[in-house]
């Protein structure tokens, strides 16, 4: 049995191939963790042959495994694709196309049993072999939907599969090839990602606060550009007073939850999370950043202006202490809000600058 083996193919699809360069970075970022997140769902001593594009190859030397058993790694891996794709959707700020459409990706899976073997390229393992070439040839198929479970009929001992789950319903087919024909039967797997419990939510707001500053200016721009500006952390060190540079940043594309740390020009480090988000063009977009111990917030309103430019309001929180609060008051909040506004008015000719990517 050393040139038989199991060829298991899961394979993402439903991302449009984007010309914004910052677009394609995102959709190629989110690709690669959701790869990252299915070679992290093996549990069946599944090995990588490699990766291709935006599907990997897993191949495994041997007996076929028990159709239960590969029924249960395909499950476990299509729903930890869609567990991190619906708390990515929760969780996301960047609002470009590739952000917004990531939540409707899909996976497929493709099985296959036959002959092939391994041959070495340095420190790569690749395959060889006629049911490799089979086994991708299955990727292109004429069913409409885009996740389900292929499984070839030389898998399968009973036809249809019976005993996995109830909602199965299998469909019969064939895929014509310069060869010969290939059976197979395969069953959709929407089903899994409709049953996902919903994600918690993931505000991390400070829970009992009290508003200490509020300062805002009226600015010439779309609400999207002014958030753009805003939100993204490459451009803050440019406008807000005091702030050095904000480094550190936990994930490529931050959301709620995050950290990353603010270095100030006098040297002092603050790591910040990423507290709250809402996104509503056409009314209001809101963002908010605690410092670690929760002990002070800032929020970001950005909102439409009643004579038709975009607002923003930067309001400061403290957590609900009347000594801090009395202290704050008589030393700290004269200097704050002067900072603030002077930070307002840094801010003014980098969002007139401001190229929007295409869709934020």
């Amino acid at each position: 049995m050393e040139n038989k083996g199991l060829l298991f193919i899961p394979d993402i699809s439903g991302f449009t191939r984007f010309v914004n360069e910052i677009e394609i970075d995102h959709s190629r970022h989110i690709i690669q963790q959701l790869l990252e997140v299915l070679i992290n769902a093996n549990n069946t001593g599944l090995e990588v042959s490699e990766i291709e594009g935006d599907a990997i190859l897993f191949y495994k030397f041997g007996e076929p495994l028990e159709l239960e058993t590969l029924y249960k790694q395909v499950e476990r891996m299509f729903c930890e694709f869609h567990r991190h794709l619906n708390a990515y959707e929760h969780r996301k700020i960047c609002q470009c196309r590739a952000c917004v459409s990531a939540v409707g990706l899909t996976l497929k899976v493709i099985t296959h049993y036959g002959e092939f073997t391994t041959y070495n390229v340095k420190n790569f393992s690749k395959l060889i072999g006629r049911d490799v070439i089979v086994a991708h040839q299955l990727l292109k198929n004429d069913i409409e939907q885009h996740e389900y479970w292929l499984v070839t009929d030389n898998l399968l001992q009973d036809t249809p599969p019976a005993g996995l789950a109830t909602w199965m319903k299998w469909d019969a087919s064939a895929k014509q090839t310069e060869t010969g024909e290939i059976p197979f039967h395969y069953t959709q797997l929407s089903q899994l990602r409709e049953e996902l419990p919903p994600e918690p939510d993931p505000q991390l707001e400070l829970s009992d606060k009290v508003k200490v500053v509020s300062v805002f200016k009226d600015y010439d721009v779309d609400i999207k550009t002014l958030c753009f500006t805003v939100v993204h952390f490459e451009f803050r060190h440019q406008w807000q007073v005091g702030l050095k540079e904000v480094n550190e940043v936990e994930h490529f594309l931050p959301g709620v939850g995050s950290r990353h740390q603010h270095i100030l020009e006098n040297g002092q480090k603050i790591m910040m999370f990423t507290s709250s988000f809402s996104y509503n063009p056409e009314e209001k977009i809101l963002f908010s950043e605690t410092e670690e111990k929760r002990k002070i917030s800032t929020y970001y309103t950005i909102e439409k202006a009643p004579d038709g430019r975009s607002r923003l309001i930067l309001d400061v929180y403290l957590a609900k202490n009347p000594v801090r609060q009395l202290l704050f008051n008589l030393f700290e909040k004269n200097n704050l809000q002067s900072s603030l506004r002077r930070s307002l008015e840094n801010l003014e000719p980098i969002v007139k600058e401001m190229v929007l990517p295409l869709e934020f």
